[in-house]
């Protein structure tokens, strides 16, 4: 899926017109129009703006609603990291938060690297 249509999927269900989100953005409604039918790209810092806004990552617009991004059961044959995640788990609950943060962070940067490398070579 393009993002373009998550852009409208995540819209629609804040229930945002385009002028919301063209004002958002600082754009003219016009130009947001584009975005949203992948006619024009949409800046990295709009996009950051908007996940700011509506309290979620990139990484939630960049995969939105897919229900494949993320596994169902997740199982760890190297037990060099099963050991990190057990040690991980012993963490204060402060700790871990912030480690996560950081996991997904990266994570998130992978993926949308990896969306604009894919969406880049289409063109």
């Amino acid at each position: 899926m393009k993002l373009g249509e998550n852009l409208k999927k995540l819209r629609e269900s804040k229930g945002y017109t385009q002028q919301q989100m063209a004002d958002l953005i600082h754009t003219h409604r016009s130009g947001y129009s584009k975005i949203e039918n992948n006619q024009q790209e949409i800046s990295v810092d709009s996009l950051v703006y908007i996940a700011k806004n509506f309290g979620i990552s990139v990484d939630d617009i960049i995969y939105f609603n897919e229900k494949n991004s993320i596994p169902n059961e997740v199982s760890v044959e190297d037990k060099a990291t099963l050991e990190q995640l057990q040690l991980i788990n012993e963490l204060e609950e402060e700790e871990k938060t912030i480690l996560l943060k950081l996991i997904e962070t990266f994570v998130s940067k992978k993926r949308f690297k990896d969306y604009l490398q894919k969406n880049i070579a289409s063109l």
